[in-house]
């Protein structure tokens, strides 16, 4: 697959994904470098701002397997990832398989349930397998997590650990949409009187595994300069030189920053990266990663805006 095919299967889906969803292109723009990247995505954000549609419409789009779990306090780790029940017909147990053997696992709302629950989902996304019972099951080249949480400052949720956080690629910030959006929303939508599937937006699928999988090999041939790591390397590095922060990132976001800037190249007809594509991908790679130190948590500093002022001064190469 050429770079400029890598390019048009972006600009498909996206149309796709338009045909229901108003406005959010940061966001579905940020999921198709995860997917080629093969990491995961943490979406935060308000109810009501087309989190779970853009998921929904997204896996339509690109032709994947779907699979839903809403967290819920009561939630256990088995009803996501099944578990052998003992069947008294055969006198055998048999793999009742959780809602995580699918393509692209929508987990809606995942801290509204105990950590013990969340840390379900940490083999499956770090190695793309589960273990049930000792037995180990695959769940395939393309899976991915995308996640939905409310804000922390909501009641009745809980903080994701450290560990889960970092098995997110990226964390992006829904925010509501501007006010000519808002208005196309309750124009388009405002007639609706229960929720749509995406098919009845006319969502199709424009790809499939086939296309998906040449896709993520055209990635692994996009040129990472020297110039570039070393921009990647500084920024990385200036995580844990800042007295606002408690702990920086760790080199494995370094990792993760350049896979994600190389699908973003690609997505872009480019066969190498240039440091917008870092620029422009290190806050979703940063911010849950870092950690505020108690100073600046009493005197008021965001983990946003400490991360943003790093890039900021950090030169990019020219």
């Amino acid at each position: 697959m050429t770079f400029d095919d890598v390019r048009n299967m972006g600009d498909a889906i996206r149309g796709e994904i338009g045909k229901a969803v108003v406005g959010q292109d940061s966001t579905v723009d940020l999921m198709l470098v995860a997917l080629l990247a093969r990491g995961h995505i943490l979406l935060e954000g308000p109810p009501g701002t087309a989190k779970t549609l853009i998921a929904q419409c997204f896996a339509r789009a690109i032709g994947l397997d779907y699979g839903r779990v809403q967290f819920t306090p009561d939630l256990m780790p088995s009803d996501i990832i099944g578990a052998n029940l003992f069947n008294f017909q055969t006198s055998t147990f048999t793999l009742t398989r959780g809602a995580i053997f699918t393509d692209l696992l929508l987990a809606d709302e995942i801290n509204r349930t105990p950590p013990k629950t969340q840390a379900a989902l940490l083999e499956a996304m770090q190695e793309r397998q589960v273990t049930i019972d000792g037995e180990t099951h695959s769940l395939g080249d393309h899976f991915l997590v995308t996640a939905t949480q409310n804000p922390i400052e909501q009641q009745g949720v809980y903080p994701l650990p450290e560990a889960q956080l970092d098995r997110f690629l990226f964390k992006h910030l829904v925010d509501y949409p501007s006010a000519e959006e808002e208005r196309r929303i309750i124009a388009s939508h405002g007639s609706r009187r229960q929720a749509m599937d995406p098919s009845d937006w006319g969502v199709v699928a424009v790809t499939g595994k086939e296309q998906l999988t040449a896709a993520t090999e055209a990635v692994a041939t996009v040129r990472l300069v020297d110039e570039v790591v070393d921009y990647i390397t500084a920024l990385i590095r200036g995580t844990r030189q800042v007295p606002d922060l408690q702990s920086g990132a760790s080199p494995r976001a370094g990792a993760m920053l350049a896979g994600a800037a190389r699908a973003r190249a690609a997505l872009e007809g480019r066969d190498f990266v240039i440091p917008d594509d870092v620029k422009a991908l290190a806050p979703a790679v940063l911010r849950h990663r870092v950690l505020l130190s108690a100073t600046a948590e009493i005197n008021g500093r965001r983990v946003e805006d400490v991360v943003l002022g790093i890039i900021d001064e950090i030169e990019a190469p020219r």
